[in-house]
C-alpha cells in the first residue's frame, strides 16, 4: 500500500468556492479510482487561497486483473453482426465461446484485463480531474485562450504536484508538467518549496509560512480573535461564517485588534456590524453590558515586523471612512419622515399585473385594518370594539409605513437591513412603539427557525403583507411549480401557517380572497388589461 499527494497550484481561489472545491476534488478523484477498480483507505482534502490539495492513503500499487464477459449475437447470426461484435471486443472468431442461452447457441467474448500500475491510472486520472472540475465560474488565460478547447480553471493554473510513494507521477495538463515543487507564502517566502511526499507536505509548507489545513487556519482565527477581544476587555461576537471566509482569504492568518471612534456608536449597531463584516471582513465585539464596543478584529495574512501596527492603522482608517458613509446615510434618511419616503414607492413596480409597491402597501394597510376589525386578530381574548378600533388604527399606520425604508439610502447600501431600519426611523420619529416594532418585524418569519411575531399589531401587518402576495399571485394564476417558485410563494404560505399556529388564529381564506378582489377593483392595484385575470382561483371556491 502506498500514499498519494496531489496539489493544484493557481492564482487566488475565491474563499466562497473553496469548500465545494474540496468536496468536488474528493468526489472526482474517488470516481476516477473506482472506474479503474481502485479505492483508497482514506481521502483528505485541503485548500488555501492559492492551492487545492488531496492526500489519498492506502492505495494498492497495482489494480487487480479482471475478466470481463461480453454477450454477443447468436452463433448463426449474419456475418456482418458477428464481425461488428468482434471489432467491439477486439478479438478474432476463434477466441469466442459458444454457450446455450434459452435453447439457442450464443457467442460470448471473455476478455482478460491485466492489472495496471496505480501510477499509470493516476497519470490518466489527473488531467481528467482538472478538465472536468465543476467551478461555479472559471476562466481561460494566455495565448491558448483564443480557442474554446483550451483549459478552463477558476484562476490561471500554475503548477501540479503529483507524488505516489514519494515518486513523481508523470502527467501533463495543458503544458503544465507534474513535479514535486510548489511555492510558499507570497510575501514571506521566495523560491520553490520541494516536497518529498505525503508526510512532509504540511511541514514543508509551514516552513514557508503556509498553513495548508483550512481547519487549522479557522481555529487560529477563531481563537485569536476571541483572545484579542478578551485582552481588550471585550467579548467577541461570534461569526462562524466570517471565520471560514477569513480562513479562505489567508495562508498565514494573524488576528489583530483595531479600534474606531466611539462617536460612530450613535449609528445602529446592526449597521456597524454589517459595514465591518460585509465590506471589510472584520469581527466586532461587545462590552460587559452587551452593547457594541468601539473595536474590531481584522485578519492579516502576514506576520508583520512591527507587530501589525501599520496594518491596524490602515484598517482603522478604512473602517472610519466606511462608518462615516454609514453615519451620513443614517443622518440623511432622518431628514425625511417615513411617510415622505413612502411617496417614492409609487415609482417602484411590484409586479406588472399587481401594480407598484405603493399599490401593494395600500392593499396591505386595508387588509391589516380589516383583519383587526373583523376580530381575526385581537389585542386580548375579550377585545372590545374600542380596543379593536385602536388595534386596527395602529396596524394600518404600521402597514402604510412598513415598506418606506426600501427607498432610504441605508437600505440601498445594505438591503439586509430592510424592515430593521424602518423600525429605527419610526422610533426616531416618536411613533408608537408597537408601530415601530411592526415595521421592524413584519417580514418575519423569513425562514425555518426564525422568530414568529406575537404582538397583535405586528401579526396583523405580517399576515396582511404575506396574504397580499400569496393571494394576488394565486388569483393571477402564477402558482409555484415543482421546480420554480420565483415569487417565494411557498415561503409565504409556510410563514402564514407559522403565524396562525403560534398565535392560534383562524383565517377565512374565501373572505380574504374576496376582500383582496374588492381592494383590487377599488383601484388600489393597477387595473389589468384583462379583467378576467382577477377572477377567483377555483381552489378558493371549494
Amino acid at each position: 500500500m502506498t500514499d498519494f499527494l496531489l496539489e493544484l497550484l493557481s492564482e487566488e481561489i475565491p474563499a466562497r468556492m473553496q469548500a465545494k472545491a474540496r468536496s468536488d476534488l474528493e468526489k472526482l478523484f474517488a470516481d476516477q479510482l473506482a472506474a479503474a477498480g481502485l479505492k483508497a483507505e482514506s481521502l483528505q482534502t485541503f485548500s488555501t487561497p492559492r492551492r487545492l490539495a488531496l492526500i489519498a492513503r492506502g492505495l494498492p500499487e497495482t489494480t487487480e486483473a479482471v475478466s470481463e464477459e461480453l454477450k454477443g449475437p447468436p452463433a448463426d447470426a449474419p456475418d456482418a453482426a458477428v464481425e461488428g461484435f468482434l471489432r467491439k471486443a477486439g478479438l478474432t472468431r476463434d477466441a469466442l465461446e459458444t454457450r446455450e442461452v434459452k435453447g439457442r447457441a450464443t457467442l460470448f467474448a471473455v476478455i482478460d484485463k491485466p492489472g495496471r500500475a496505480t501510477a499509470d491510472v493516476l497519470s490518466d486520472a489527473i488531467p481528467a480531474i482538472v478538465r472536468a472540475f465543476p467551478w461555479p465560474k472559471s476562466m481561460r488565460w494566455g495565448a491558448a485562450s483564443q480557442t474554446t478547447e483550451s483549459l478552463r480553471w477558476v484562476r490561471p493554473l500554475q503548477g501540479i504536484i503529483a507524488l505516489l510513494g514519494g515518486y513523481v507521477v508523470p502527467c501533463e495538463v495543458d503544458g503544465l508538467v507534474a513535479g514535486n515543487t510548489t511555492v510558499g507564502h507570497r510575501f514571506h517566502h521566495k523560491g520553490a518549496v520541494t516536497v518529498s511526499g505525503v508526510e512532509d507536505y504540511a511541514d514543508a509548507l509551514r516552513a514557508a509560512h503556509v498553513i495548508v489545513d483550512h481547519e487549522e487556519r479557522a481555529s487560529i482565527i477563531r481563537d485569536g480573535a476571541a483572545k484579542a477581544a478578551a485582552d481588550a476587555g471585550f467579548a467577541l461576537i461570534e461569526d462562524e461564517g466570517l471565520v471560514i471566509e477569513n480562513a479562505g482569504l489567508t495562508e498565514w492568518p494573524v488576528p489583530l485588534l483595531g479600534r474606531f471612534d466611539p462617536a460612530f456608536l450613535e449609528v445602529p449597531p446592526e449597521v456597524i456590524q454589517l459595514t465591518a463584516r460585509v465590506n471589510q471582513k472584520y469581527f466586532v465585539m461587545q462590552d460587559a453590558s452587551g452593547a457594541l464596543a468601539p473595536a474590531f478584529v481584522c485578519t492579516a495574512n502576514i506576520a508583520a515586523h512591527d507587530g501589525g501596527q501599520a496594518i491596524v492603522a490602515g484598517n482603522e482608517k478604512v473602517l472610519a471612512a466606511r462608518l462615516s458613509d454609514a453615519r451620513f446615510f443614517w443622518e440623511l434618511d432622518q431628514k425625511r419622515t417615513l411617510e415622505q419616503h413612502s411617496e417614492k414607492l409609487k415609482n417602484i413596480v411590484f409586479h406588472e399585473k399587481l401594480g407598484t409597491v405603493a399599490d401593494k402597501v395600500e392593499r396591505v394597510a386595508k387588509l391589516a385594518r380589516w383583519l383587526c376589525e373583523e376580530g381575526i386578530i385581537k389585542s386580548s381574548p375579550s377585545s372590545l370594539g374600542e380596543d379593536r378600533e385602536h388595534l386596527a388604527t395602529l396596524a394600518e399606520q404600521a402597514a402604510r409605513l412598513c415598506k418606506a425604508d426600501l427607498v432610504t439610502e441605508m437600505v440601498g447600501e445594505f438591503p439586509e437591513l430592510q424592515g430593521l431600519m424602518g423600525g429605527y426611523y419610526a422610533a426616531k420619529e416618536g411613533l408608537d412603539p408597537k408601530v415601530s416594532a411592526a415595521i421592524r418585524d413584519h417580514y418575519k418569519p423569513v425562514g425555518q427557525g426564525d422568530d414568529v411575531p406575537t404582538d397583535p399589531v405586528t401579526v396583523a401587518v405580517s399576515l396582511a403583507d404575506k396574504l397580499d402576495t400569496l393571494v394576488g399571485f394565486f388569483l393571477l394564476g402564477m402558482m409555484p411549480t415543482g421546480s420554480k417558485d420565483p415569487f417565494a410563494l411557498r415561503r409565504a404560505a409556510i410563514s402564514i401557517a407559522n403565524l396562525l399556529i403560534l398565535n392560534q388564529l383562524r383565517l377565512p381564506l374565501t373572505q380574504i380572497a374576496n376582500r383582496w378582489l374588492g381592494l383590487a377593483f377599488a383601484g388600489l392595484a393597477t387595473e389589468p388589461d384583462d379583467p378576467e385575470l382577477y377572477l377567483p382561483h377555483p381552489l378558493l371556491e371549494l
